[in-house]
């Protein structure tokens, strides 16, 4: 990679999926729900820094979470710390992004990647985005790593890739589809053409911003009036005023599935986003009988559930197969995995009651 490729981190979500670990003040990029002793967004930070300087980091994250980045990412200044000052998907984060890195260095190349996924295999990892910043930095192309995909899971999205392959394993994308069912993925899987989008995507800032500024005019043009105010004392005041008045879309909609320049470099690494207690079930040991859990956990005739529980306290569990049991100190919850997506509808029940503290 040459000495003008930058990474990007997204880290403004809130992740309710995780809730009642993940909070409003401290939600999952921020936590070490894996329980490896490193949060989401360090583990990211700490996979590209092989490749990437210190000062060639961006996190952009809202507002409230500043301090929290800078404290578990040391290495960075406030300069290159971003801030939101409320959410608007992953289009006009990335535009801001882009619009800073093109102020500072005209011939940046951005890695842009969400803060919380896990990989297992990271030295085949870090292989694949450098051949892929290497293709990006050398053409126009919009890149993005996909996954070999190794069950039929409707929570992820499809790329399609046309064929043959027409450099070095990089292919040019055929089609999109987000989230679909069951039959439809195995179909997918079986044709041996679709791998899952990863989310993590290369380009130059300069392509990135033609192509926003051709699909998305009114995003690109909101970003452009600030132009002269980027890495100035003024950039944040200015983000602030225009945020409120930026449409919510993310990349993928906006951009990725409108455009005919997009390639993937796809990958076999390990990969997951990580999104859900689900999927936090599928990568973590389990018991003779399938269960998650740790050591302040006695379970009885229970089979296939996945048990959190606040450091101090026990739980004994009797006669459970297929739930979710989370305990904090000052929340439960008890839900069968099948109802998992039910979660958001738990939160926003909560925020209509007096119990508003504990989200």
């Amino acid at each position: 990679m040459n000495d003008h490729t930058y990474c990007v981190i997204m880290a403004g979500g809130t992740g309710t999926r995780f809730w009642p670990i993940s909070r409003t003040e401290k939600p999952k990029q921020f936590l070490d729900i894996l329980g490896t002793g490193k949060t989401f967004l360090r583990s990211t930070y700490e996979r590209f820094a092989g490749m990437i300087p210190p000062e060639h980091f961006l996190v952009v994250t809202n507002t409230a979470y500043r301090e929290t980045v800078l404290q578990q990412l040391p290495e960075l200044n406030a300069n290159q710390v971003l801030c939101e000052p409320l959410g608007r998907n992953t289009a006009p984060c990335i535009t801001y992004a882009a619009f800073r890195l093109r102020a500072t260095d005209p011939d940046a190349v951005m890695i842009v990647t969400p803060s919380d996924h896990f990989i297992q295999n990271e030295t085949v990892f870090c292989d694949t985005v450098r051949k892929a910043a290497v293709f990006a930095a050398d053409s126009d192309a919009l890149v993005t790593i996909g996954v070999k995909p190794t069950r039929p899971a409707t929570g992820y999205g499809y790329i399609q890739v046309e064929q043959p392959i027409l450099h070095d394993g990089i292919n040019k994308v055929k089609t999109f589809t987000e989230k679909p069912n069951e039959e439809l993925a195995t179909a997918f899987i079986r044709s041996g053409d679709f791998f899952w989008n990863s989310g993590i995507f290369i380009w130059k800032a300069e392509t990135i911003l033609r192509k926003i500024e051709e699909l998305l005019p009114d995003t690109y043009q909101m970003f452009s009036s600030i132009e002269r105010y980027y890495a100035s004392d003024e950039e944040q005041r200015h983000i602030d005023a225009l945020y409120p008045e930026c449409r919510s879309i993310s990349i993928d909609y906006g951009v990725m599935e409108k455009t005919d320049n997009v390639y993937v470099l796809c990958g076999d690494f390990g990969w997951s986003d990580i999104g859900t207690w689900g999927s936090l079930y599928d990568f973590a040991s389990k018991d003779d009988r399938g269960n998650a859990s740790g050591d302040n956990a006695m379970l009885f005739d229970t089979s296939g559930c996945l048990v959190r529980i606040h450091e101090g306290k026990l739980a004994v569990i009797d006669g459970l197969t297929d739930f979710i049991v989370v305990n904090t100190d000052d929340v439960l919850l008890v839900c069968p995995k099948s109802h998992e997506q039910n979660i958001k509808k738990f939160i926003d029940a909560v925020k209509f009651t007096d119990r508003e503290r504990f989200i």
